[in-house]
């Protein structure tokens, strides 16, 4: 990968046997972001989060979120000043439906919700046909609403560790490809 990563996971920080975990022991250019929340979420403090790693980034990096962080970072994006500018695109993995039956109350009393607006960066929605915490449909919605592109993962759960992905070489690949989409679709550096 020839971008750095900013890694965003969701509740509880994505353990050991995440394929986020396993990503950043294995690319020496990614890092998590590390809010003081994440047991129980406060948006402000994963926004916030977020945008210390961004900025402590010596090259605008790709966010290669998961879950509750795939929120965090939509709201980032409607946050940031020129966030288009300061990263090279998002990679969100799994958002889940705010609305949903599924979806942890300590993640609504921590203020997440679901921007509908355009995020105004490069990014790509993957989702997985049986995810628990969202329908696959809604998923290709919201990712239309973000101005995002869409990958249907097929059956893969809540993509998460408990799914069996390993270090999700096919997750890789589909980070590397969308990077080298979002690096095409702005053109060549400014002289």
């Amino acid at each position: 990968m020839t971008h750095p990563l900013v890694i965003v996971p969701g509740i509880a920080g994505s353990g050991p046997e995440h394929w986020q975990s396993r990503w950043e022991a294995a690319l020496p250019r990614a890092v998590r972001i590390a809010p003081r929340s994440w047991d129980a979420p406060d948006l402000a403090d994963w926004v916030a989060a977020i945008d210390r790693a961004v900025a402590a980034s010596a090259a605008p990096p790709v966010l290669v979120a998961h879950s509750l962080g795939c929120l965090a970072v939509a709201h980032w994006a409607a946050e940031a000043d020129a966030a288009s500018t300061r990263i090279s695109g998002a990679f969100l993995v799994a958002p889940p439906d705010p609305a949903g039956a599924a979806f942890p109350a300590a993640a609504v009393t921590g203020g997440f919700t679901l921007p509908v607006a355009p995020l105004g960066i490069a990014v790509t929605v993957l989702a997985s046909s049986d995810d628990p915490y969202a329908e696959l449909s809604w998923s290709a919605a919201t990712a239309a609403a973000w101005g995002a592109g869409f990958i249907d993962l097929g059956p893969r759960g809540h993509v998460n560790a408990e799914s069996g992905l390993g270090e999700w070489p096919e997750g890789l690949q589909l980070l590397e490809d969308a990077a080298t989409t979002a690096r095409r679709a702005a053109g060549p550096p400014a002289a």
